[in-house]
């Protein structure tokens, strides 16, 4: 199975990047370019373990839906999401905070089967694990943005 890992670095404690990473309105937030929403299961707020949540977004110009759990939690180091419906055969998404010196280090582990056999392993070859791992470097960053931005001190 394929799996993606990405790590960012993030200024601002753990506690804050592990809240924003399970916040459903935050999720919204950082995936605007493919206009996902929350349609199912929690909607709003923050997930906690046994949590579902059905999305709603586009991904290659058609409109998917796709159901997540949260299957483990160690607050405010990981949690762990899988998917129990959707586009994938499977996917398990593994979402890590370790604390460093200036911040966070947020790493996701993303590893998943493609669907249709052959077709989607020949799929994930020329496309799929490339959008993949785009999907997730843009929504780590866009959560970094706001993480930092969160953290800056007011006057």
């Amino acid at each position: 199975m394929p799996t993606i890992r990405h790590i960012t670095h993030i200024n601002a404690p753990v506690s804050l990047c592990f809240d924003l990473a399970r916040n459903v309105d935050i999720h919204i937030q950082t995936t605007s370019k493919t206009k996902e929403r929350a349609v199912g299961g929690v909607t709003s707020g923050l997930l906690k373990i046994g949590d579902t949540v059905t999305w709603e977004a586009v991904h290659f110009g058609v409109k998917q839906r796709l159901t997540a759990q949260i299957v483990e939690m160690d607050a405010p180091h990981s949690f762990t999401d899988v998917m129990v419906k959707g586009a994938f055969k499977s996917f398990t998404h593994i979402h890590e905070f370790r604390e460093q010196e200036n911040g966070t280090l947020m790493k996701d582990t993303f590893t998943y089967k493609a669907p249709f056999g052959i077709v989607g392993n020949l799929a994930d070859i020329i496309f799929l694990k490339k959008y993949m791992h785009t999907f997730i470097k843009i929504r780590a960053n866009e959560l970094k943005k706001i993480a930092e931005q969160k953290n800056t001190p007011t006057s």
